[in-house]
């Protein structure tokens, strides 16, 4: 164990080693590796280095290279006490049937736990049947374990058993909350960050908070993906929007409001790109179009 740590510490694993770019820019100083290298020179897979960034237990910079992790930040990780066994097992990630058994309850009480927003899914995927399937880090429930050990047994609240009744669910906006958070951390730019809180109102909702097509559009284009998507899953795309499109109008309300401060913050520091007045900027659904009959308008809204 102490051989692969000194591997991931000197950036060779399996007899690969990973090679330092010369990747100075914007965020960044000294030399940095590309996320595969540094994937591998941690010991991790591509999903395990994926939520180590979003997590921040690995943090990357800006280079002119784009996104890339410093070669200092790998020895940073790697000199970590317990390293490389404690940072996956803070990267563990569990479904229902695991959570479950971590926790010693019933599949059933965790997922009512999990409705009424104890705790927040770190992942989702769609399986066979579209139907959303949510994981969680299991050091979040360790730790829900040891806040709230009161909720593990006995009867439901019945705070909680009425919400539930009542159809309340909120584990798409824990994590959507999550993620949201996530980015946001990744970027200082304005305009970016207002992006990342545009990502997940709906078209409508969108046009309604922001009235500057050319605005909406510059949103539109710094949009960050909330989740990786494959090319061919055309076939639960409306599942994956129904899970990352805030839909209560209490959530809605708030990343209104926070958009709103967002783009006060991005206006003053630069405007939106304009094009030259004779062009148009790129169109949306909830764009008017000079001269285009309403009926058809209303027909392009309703494929939404």
């Amino acid at each position: 164990m102490a051989r692969r740590a000194e591997r991931a510490g000197t950036g060779e694993r399996a007899g690969r080693p990973w090679r330092a770019g010369g990747a100075g820019g914007a965020g960044g100083s000294g030399e940095s590796v590309a996320f595969g290298a540094a994937a591998r020179a941690l010991g991790l897979n591509t999903r395990q280095f994926e939520l180590a960034v979003q997590l921040g237990e690995v943090r990357t910079v800006t280079t002119d290279l784009g996104r890339r992790v410093a070669c200092e930040e790998l020895r940073r990780v790697t000199a970590a006490e317990g390293f490389p066994e404690a940072l996956i097992a803070r990267l563990r990630v569990v479904g229902t049937a695991e959570s479950a058994e971590l926790l010693g309850i019933t599949q059933g009480r965790l997922t009512r736990l999990a409705r009424g927003g104890f705790f927040a899914p770190v992942r989702f995927y769609v399986n066979r049947y579209r139907a959303v399937v949510w994981l969680y880090l299991a050091s979040d429930l360790t730790e829900f374990a040891v806040r709230q050990p009161e909720l593990l047994s006995g009867r439901t609240p019945p705070g909680l058993s009425a919400a539930l009744a009542a159809g309340e669910d909120w584990r798409a906006a824990k994590w959507r909350s999550r993620r949201i958070g996530q980015l946001l951390a990744q970027t200082e730019d304005p305009w970016e960050r207002a992006a990342v809180l545009a990502s997940v109102l709906g078209s409508v909702e969108l046009a309604s908070a922001v009235a500057d097509p050319y605005e909406r559009a510059h949103l539109r284009e710094l949009r960050p993906a909330l989740v990786r998507t494959r090319p061919d899953a055309g076939a639960v795309r409306d599942v994956i929007d129904t899970v990352v499109t805030a839909d209560d109008p209490r959530e809605i309300r708030r990343y209104r409001a926070a958009l709103a401060s967002s783009l006060d913050d991005a206006r003053r520091a630069r405007s939106a790109p304009r094009p030259d007045a004779g062009l148009k900027p790129a169109l949306d659904d909830h764009t008017p179009v000079p001269g285009r009959p309403r009926s058809l308008w209303q027909k392009l809204i309703g494929r939404r």
